[in-house]
């Protein structure tokens, strides 16, 4: 009992120094994901999101239709894993191996949480119109969402965390592009508006946890130096 005290009283500075204003907002994003989680699976959410669909359908046209299908692709899970495993050989190699773990991690734990509830939902995709691309698997939470928040939102986190100008600008662009490619998927007509919101709420969740890992773990690491 007294070495487990011992272990918890060296991590306690450590716990004591994560921001609480980050622990919050993945409490929050857990509590939206259950919420909507719940209309889903009491089929409560679906003329509010057939209204915005059909709206954002107005928008079409042929350049649209391409820029979208291009942004799309940029937040393709498989893109995603394939770029995280790039940039942590990267970081690893350049001898910040917990980033680069990290990376590893989020984006693979991204893609194997989100088919996890993919499945455990079972939702189907919107059949409003005919889609202009090709899509498999269910519906609820969207991968392209949940995916491109934690990868692109732990690579802005990262260059943020080591730039030091340009901060603010490294924070709106991740912000615009993570945006962007969720107003994809319904632009394309593959998702319904919940599915990206959703989506949006369990990356934060565990984009969070990543990042709160990775101090820990760099906090300790430092801790040993000393």
């Amino acid at each position: 009992m007294s070495r487990v005290f011992s272990r918890f009283r060296n991590f306690w500075p450590l716990l004591s120094g994560l921001p609480l204003a980050g622990l919050l907002v993945a409490a929050l994003a857990l509590w939206v994901f259950t919420a909507l989680g719940e209309d889903v699976l009491e089929k409560e959410s679906f003329a509010f999101d057939q209204s915005i669909l059909l709206a954002i359908r107005r928008l079409h046209s042929p350049t649209l239709d391409t820029l979208m299908s291009g942004i799309t692709t940029l937040g393709d899970p498989k893109v995603l894993v394939v770029l995280s495993v790039g940039l942590s050989v990267a970081l690893a190699l350049r001898r910040r191996r917990a980033e680069g773990l990290t990376l590893l991690v989020a984006g693979g734990g991204a893609a194997a949480l989100n088919l996890l509830l993919k499945n455990l939902f079972a939702r189907s995709r919107p059949e409003l119109w005919q889609r202009v691309v090709a899509v498999i698997n269910y519906s609820f939470p969207s991968g392209h969402a949940m995916g491109s928040l934690v990868i692109y939102g732990l690579v802005g986190y990262l260059l943020i965390k080591h730039a030091k100008h340009s901060r603010g600008w490294i924070a709106a662009a991740t912000i615009a592009l993570i945006a962007v490619i969720g107003f994809s998927r319904l632009y394309l007509g593959v998702h319904w508006p919940t599915d990206i919101i959703a989506g949006y709420a369990a990356g934060l969740v565990w984009l969070t946890a990543c990042i709160l890992t990775l101090r820990l773990w760099q906090g300790r690491d430092s801790a040993a130096e000393k």
